[in-house]
């Protein structure tokens, strides 16, 4: 590896050590206020769960096409996944900051699936953060052996948070206040 490669690397990983920090404490800080006076934006839960389901769509998508040798759609579609994911996120804190959150209503056997659903989705969006950025970072800068190792473990997990995303939503949906 060349140095010039190396400080690249250095400059991405301070990046992503910050923004992996960043993002999920910033989201817990705006999560917990709720802006004055502010008309609830009850029409959001379903499309960020439909950009979950849309991004879980691509990220297999985006795996059958690197199998098949089609390297550009490969990045195109992962870099789409990467805006979605972002867009679910704004999304789900103007929803939280304008809308008091929505209980599960459901009992017995159901109400533990759905909360160890609900706690694995949430631990996981955390984890993903840094699992994304680095895979995506070797990528970028062409050390594609390493991407392919962290995508082994990045792969699954985002596919996890994104599907798990539709069903938490599909679980409570039932429940929310119009």
């Amino acid at each position: 590896m060349s140095e010039q490669v190396a400080l690249r690397e250095k400059r991405f990983n301070r990046w992503i050590a910050v923004v992996s920090v960043v993002i999920p404490l910033v989201v817990a800080l705006l999560f917990g206020y709720k802006i004055p006076d502010a008309e609830p934006l009850s029409f959001l839960p379903p499309i960020y769960a439909g950009i979950n389901g849309i991004t879980a769509i691509l990220l297999v998508w985006a795996v059958v096409s690197i199998k098949n040798g089609k390297r550009e759609l490969h990045q195109k579609l992962m870099t789409t996944c990467i805006v979605l994911s972002a867009l679910f996120l704004v999304m789900y804190v103007a929803y939280h900051m304008t809308s008091e959150s929505t209980k599960f209503g459901g009992d017995g056997f159901v109400q533990y699936i759905y909360f160890f659903i609900l706690i694995t989705h949430i631990a996981l969006s955390i984890l993903v953060i840094p699992l994304v950025l680095i895979t995506y970072s070797k990528a970028y800068l062409g050390d594609y052996a390493k991407h392919r190792k962290w995508a082994k473990f990045t792969f699954p997990i985002w596919l996890y948070v994104a599907v798990t995303g539709v069903v938490v939503y599909l679980m409570i949906s039932p429940y929310y206040v119009h």
